[in-house]
């Protein structure tokens, strides 16, 4: 029995959430990840044909995901541009300033230093670290063996680690210049 030709709709509808997860966990800042959910399945729609089906579709969908947000990092405009659409809320209901301020700076230094990592260690960091999911289905995701996903997550928090060594460095090093500056 033949299987269904894929089209555009069908793929966009079972994989959107996926594309969308990935360009996050690839670093898109939120504020473009639908313009860059649009890039990919633009890019899926010219390049549909190509999927001989060898692979998952997760798997292809991952590789057109890595070369649009990995175009979208080059883009040095993006990195600095923080346009938000609303005004962001304030902390959350029973948090002190200092603890919101506490939070707020963390996750700027997670992001950095995620920012600072090669888009492949990243993804696999994210999925694990942060995602939760299981090296199991990780691997199943991308179609890569199990062992490749323990090696790749190594490396990835090896990278994460130092990242975050160089991003607590250029804090310091930006305190003690403001201390030395305002003394």
């Amino acid at each position: 029995m033949a299987a269904e030709p894929l089209d555009v709709v069908s793929v966009h509808h079972e994989h959107a959430e996926f594309v969308w997860l990935t360009l996050q966990r690839l670093g898109v800042r939120d504020a473009d990840i639908e313009d860059l959910l649009q890039e990919v399945f633009v890019v899926v729609h010219q390049r549909l044909h190509t999927f001989d089906g060898s692979a998952r579709m997760t798997t292809w969908l991952f590789g057109i995901c890595l070369r649009v947000a990995s175009t979208y990092r080059r883009r040095a405009h993006r990195r600095r541009e923080q346009s938000v659409a609303e005004v962001p809320e304030g902390a959350a209901a029973g948090e002190s300033p200092e603890d919101a301020a506490a939070t707020a700076q963390a996750r700027a230094r997670l992001r950095a230093a995620l920012d600072l990592m090669d888009l492949d260690k990243r993804a696999i960091f994210v999925m694990f670290e942060l995602d939760e999911l299981s090296c199991e289905a990780i691997a199943e995701m991308l179609s890569i063996p199990l062992g490749t996903v323990y090696s790749r997550l190594h490396a990835a928090r090896r990278a994460f680690e130092q990242a975050l060594a160089r991003v607590q460095a250029r804090g310091a090093l930006r305190r003690s210049l403001r201390e030395a500056g305002g003394s």
